[in-house]
């Protein structure tokens, strides 16, 4: 909104510094500082209101150290999360950007669902929450809605040479212009809407899902949409529960959506710009830099919220932030066509996930064979592995961030060694 107003501004006045709201990078400093401030002075009434309403976390009886002094904190914290990121993004975002409007689609709907959630067990007295089946209709519902903005959307587009392009699986071309290069000489651009993504680690720029159809007979090529919907649909469902089996420690979740935050913003930025998506060999999206002011916001947010989700915590922030911070990452990734990175930028995710399932058909398969349940973990989710070893939780999480950081690094690696 305010991105509108100073550009009126700048058009119709004299105004000094108004034509400053047109830099992706001054809007996403403003972004960052607005969800801190509201986050910070959001955060401690919603607090107040919580406990005073008391909107309390149920904990179980897990059998770990420390368990006692969280009995009785505020959940619902989630919503501090999400008031932090959509305020921002809609103060300082173009909001006729299609990946923007996406990105809160996805925040208010995933939210909506953690909503949900959290409110039939605090309201309700329902332990179990919202049945997963719904949770799972939600995370679909937002997987094919994504899948088909990225397909049928003409602002949703690809641009590169004309000779890059070539042998290229598209869906269809939107236009072709020139661009004039320093020393003279014209190269002949093209705007085209392929599902394409990145590939890690190798140097050819096109992973087209049409491509790895077509191996398969020619003409298939066309029926791209088959991979690339269900794909899109695991990843957000993927993501969003990843999230939420890491949200089992004080600041664990927050911290690392934080990190993997600041990265996307920053895939966000180089694939938008045209001069670094060339030098990284990475494709060119026009319009996608918007997203950085969302990624700002979100990483102001988390970390806003971490003042008070920190050890020990004052306010949990329950599935209405986790469903979402999840849904978000999952989101942004297959905007910017990094979904393949996910797996090693959200390894913490990725291996908590792992870790529950892997106890679980272990479990099933040792009672079916031996008559009594065995387990690979002390506890799962993984953390709760460590806090059963006797390690604390602050050690815990900072470990957890720590990983997560040397993750995000590696996933920057994968591009430049392409």
């Amino acid at each position: 909104m305010l991105y509108y107003f100073f550009e009126y501004l700048d058009q119709v006045t004299e105004l000094s510094g108004a034509g400053v709201f047109r830099y992706i990078s001054f809007r996403a400093a403003m972004a960052v500082i607005l969800a801190l401030i509201i986050s910070l002075l959001f955060g401690g009434k919603w607090i107040k209101f919580l406990q005073k309403q008391q909107i309390k976390e149920s904990v179980r009886d897990l059998g770990l150290a420390g368990e006692n002094l969280k009995q009785g904190t505020p959940t619902m914290g989630g919503l501090i999360i999400l008031t932090a990121i959509l305020v921002p993004t809609l103060l300082c975002a173009r909001l006729d950007n299609i990946y923007v409007g996406v990105l809160l689609l996805a925040t208010v709907w995933m939210g909506t669902v953690g909503f949900l959630d959290d409110y039939i067990k605090v309201f309700k007295g329902k332990k179990a929450g919202l049945a997963g089946r719904f949770k799972v209709i939600g995370q679909i519902g937002l997987g094919l809605i994504v899948g088909l903005i990225m397909l049928q959307h003409d602002d949703v587009k690809v641009r590169a040479q004309v000779n890059e392009i070539e042998g290229l699986t598209i869906q269809r071309e939107l236009n072709r212009f020139e661009v004039k290069n320093p020393d003279g000489s014209v190269r002949q651009m093209v705007d085209f809407k392929a599902p394409v993504t990145t590939i890690p680690l190798i140097k050819q720029w096109d992973g087209s899902y049409g491509t790895i159809l077509g191996l398969f007979g020619k003409g298939l090529e066309k029926y791209a949409w088959l991979i690339y919907v269900p794909l899109v649909i695991i990843i957000i469902t993927a993501v969003s529960n990843g999230a939420n089996m890491t949200d089992g420690l004080d600041g664990l979740a927050t911290g690392v959506s934080g990190i993997i935050g600041v990265t996307l913003g920053i895939f966000a930025y180089v694939s938008g710009n045209s001069i670094a998506a060339n030098y990284l060999n990475i494709h060119h999206l026009p319009g996608v830099g918007e997203l950085v002011i969302f990624s700002a916001a979100f990483t102001g947010a988390c970390i806003g919220f971490l003042w008070f989700n920190s050890f020990p915590a004052k306010v949990f922030m329950g599935d209405t932030g986790s469903l979402a911070l999840g849904g978000i990452i999952g989101s942004m990734a297959i905007l910017i066509r990094k979904e393949l990175l996910l797996p090693i930028l959200c390894g913490v995710f990725l291996v908590e996930n792992l870790s529950v399932m892997i106890q679980v058909a272990y479990f099933k398969y040792t009672k079916r064979k031996y008559g009594e349940g065995r387990r690979v973990f002390l506890m799962a989710p993984l953390h709760h592995h460590y806090q059963k070893l006797g390690m604390h939780e602050s050690k815990i999480v900072t470990r957890f961030w720590i990983v997560s950081l040397l993750l995000a690094i590696l996933t920057f690696t994968t591009l430049k060694t392409r």
